[in-house]
């Protein structure tokens, strides 16, 4: 078992990240919340799978349990849901003494942070993440989000959540696409800041070799997140280049429809299109996109998105949260492990679709 801290000045919390944990959790909560009522938020996949032993476990250690079960996927990560759980919180008299754990992947995640952080003006939360990409990216770091028909994560907070237990064999229970939707995030944070994690990376192959060095690579990446999370919390400054690939994901996720296109494969396109149009430009070094390509392609990511959707992609890059007035900031590689923010004017932004 690891556990890696993220040290933030009012509200640090650990990351603990090991196997067979979730019949355990009832012991690791008592470690930091007193006997109260906690709600489940989960959804209908990852119920099914775990929702019964995790109960148990905190019931046995004295907390009253109830769970709600959302429809799985993007659509259930809206203000009308928020509003569903809020009525739901109030039915059973749950006060600011009471806590949520989210139990799923990021939408599960994104919704109870939002609805932590928003009922009664802010209970405690904990994030359980189920998925590779809510392990290694949306669990840690405290951005809470619904989307709307304008644009995914428009509307959140910052919120860090108590602690992030992560049992590394909920990944067993996932389909290859999922595996290969996180390792997209995997793959951008070795881009953006670990040239040894690239190494690390290419000498893996194949999803199977990856499952079997996982703890290693996920709880690296769980480091880096937090370095980057304790140097700017609330997403100002460096905590930018986490980013990188997503200004232009986004805007394909939204253009082709939520749920159509993963958002690991959307940011594994964007990844590299905005690779191959700083390269042209000469803010990437030469040979970088090539990289990326074959990084991607090792672990059967896809690599384009059909050209058509470029006018609704500028479209939703309008309402990216990285825009300030007529510019907006997009992140470019320098080079593998190493990245950079530039401020782009909106006008030019067209430009990095060619």
């Amino acid at each position: 078992m690891k556990e890696v801290s993220v040290s933030l000045n009012h509200c640090s919390y650990e990351i603990t990240l090991g196997r067979n944990l979730l019949p355990k959790i009832g012991q690791w909560v008592s470690k930091m919340w007193k006997q109260q009522k906690i709600a489940i938020i989960t959804d209908q996949t990852v119920a099914e799978l775990y929702l019964a032993e995790v109960t148990q476990s905190l019931e046995l250690s004295g907390f009253d349990v109830i769970s709600y079960a959302i429809v799985p996927g993007e659509s259930s990560k809206s203000l009308e849901m928020a509003e569903t759980i809020y009525a739901w919180l109030a039915d059973h008299q749950f006060t600011r003494t009471d806590g949520l754990i989210a139990l799923g992947g990021g939408v599960v995640g994104d919704l109870t942070g939002f609805v932590a952080s928003t009922y009664m003006r802010g209970l405690h939360f904990l994030q359980v993440p189920t998925t590779l990409l809510a392990q290694v990216d949306s669990s840690v770091g405290g951005k809470t989000a619904v989307n709307t028909k304008v644009a995914k994560n428009l509307i959140g907070t910052f919120a860090q959540p108590k602690g992030v237990l992560i049992d590394l064999e909920t990944l067993k229970s996932l389909e290859a696409r999922r595996i290969r939707e996180g390792l997209a995030e995997i793959i951008k944070m070795a881009a953006i800041m670990d040239s040894e994690l690239w190494e690390y990376l290419k000498k893996c192959g194949t999803l199977s070799e990856f499952l079997a060095n996982s703890e290693e690579i996920i709880g690296r990446c769980c480091q880096l997140k937090a370095q980057v999370v304790a140097s700017d919390e609330l997403d100002q400054g460096e905590r930018l280049i986490l980013n990188f690939g997503h200004t232009i994901g986004h805007g394909i996720e939204v253009s082709s429809g939520l749920n159509t296109i993963t958002h690991g494969e959307a940011v594994a396109m964007g990844m590299v299109q905005i690779s191959q149009s700083a390269e042209q430009k000469g803010l990437t070094q030469l040979g970088t996109t090539q990289q990326l390509i074959s990084l991607l392609k090792q672990f059967g990511l896809p690599l384009s998105y059909p050209k058509e959707l470029n006018q609704a992609i500028l479209q939703a890059i309008t309402h990216d949260k990285k825009a300030q007035g007529n510019t907006i900031r997009l992140i470019v590689l320098k080079k593998i492990g190493e990245a950079n923010i530039i401020k782009v004017p909106i006008s030019e932004v067209r430009t990095y679709l060619i």
